[in-house]
């Protein structure tokens, strides 16, 4: 039985994958990835991986080079040596200084059930 947090798939450095990946759990890619990502966790990128892919995840972290639109339902965060291209739709972006960015972010609302109502309940 996994942890939660655990990380559950690796695609290692050195390693190229074609395709659609979908993971249960907290996915790390080292390695080199062209297609689409899904996890209903956790994705992270790593120093040196290089993703072509569009990735839809719970939480993105970006470390590494992406090139796609990420889609996240609760937050990306970019660190420092990442590159990144294309579009981030997210409701929390943390971006680190010395990121290289070059793209879009749509920040959207939570979803009803993640986020505080702003409106209390009339009694």
């Amino acid at each position: 039985m996994r942890h939660k947090g655990e990380i559950s798939a690796i695609i290692e450095e050195g390693c190229k994958f074609e395709g659609n990946l979908s993971f249960n759990g907290v996915a790390r890619i080292a390695g080199i990835v062209n297609g689409s990502v899904f996890s209903n966790d956790t994705v992270i990128v790593s120093e040196g991986a290089v993703v072509n892919a569009d990735i839809n995840a719970n939480v993105i972290l970006i470390s590494g080079t992406v090139k796609g639109n990420v889609k996240a339902s609760s937050r990306v965060e970019i660190i420092k040596p990442a590159r990144f291209e294309g579009t981030i739709t997210t409701p929390s972006l943390i971006v680190e200084e010395g990121v290289i960015f070059h793209g879009t972010t749509k920040m959207r609302e939570r979803e009803k059930n993640q986020a505080p109502s702003l409106h209390p309940s009339n009694p």
